[in-house]
């Protein structure tokens, strides 16, 4: 089986209502975490899902927001979506299928031949920019690109 048929599959089960959860698969049941009470009136619900859609897209705004500038932008915006997951089944197949890529990312990333390839490539990159500062030095002496004057 290929990851493709498996999303397929995770779909279509959520949409069947595995939002019980049968444990076989080890991960948690798909479906809102709302309190009971909540979820057993309706327009509650429904006012609950409205505010939990809103905090979340906010944090995901700032998140998105902290891109460009510091901060930790992608870290706040799986936050934003985490949110999202406590009432939403969209969010909680997005958050499995990230969580199952960071996983097979990081298997790969310790595998010793991409262990390897990744020293040398770093390794080269550190040579070429201490040969283009040696040629810069060579040039134009220790003195800054830009003229200071006392």
């Amino acid at each position: 089986m290929n990851a493709e048929s498996d999303e397929r599959q995770e779909v279509a089960a959520a949409a069947a209502g595995a939002a019980t959860g049968d444990g076989a698969t080890g991960e948690p049941a798909l479906g809102s975490k709302a309190p009971q009470f909540i979820k057993r009136h309706r327009t509650l619900h429904v006012s609950w899902q409205v505010g939990v859609f809103i905090v979340g897209l906010a944090v995901v705004i700032v998140g998105i927001i902290m891109l460009p500038l510091p901060g930790p932008g992608w870290v706040v915006i799986f936050g934003g979506m985490a949110i999202w997951a406590t009432e939403f089944v969209w969010a909680q197949l997005v958050l499995r299928w990230t969580k199952r890529k960071v996983t097979e990312a990081a298997q790969r990333a310790l595998d010793p031949r991409v262990r390897k390839r990744n020293i040398i490539l770093t390794t080269i990159a550190l040579v070429i920019c201490a040969a283009a500062m040696a040629v810069y030095v060579v040039k134009f002496g220790l003195v800054m690109p830009w003229k200071i004057e006392e």
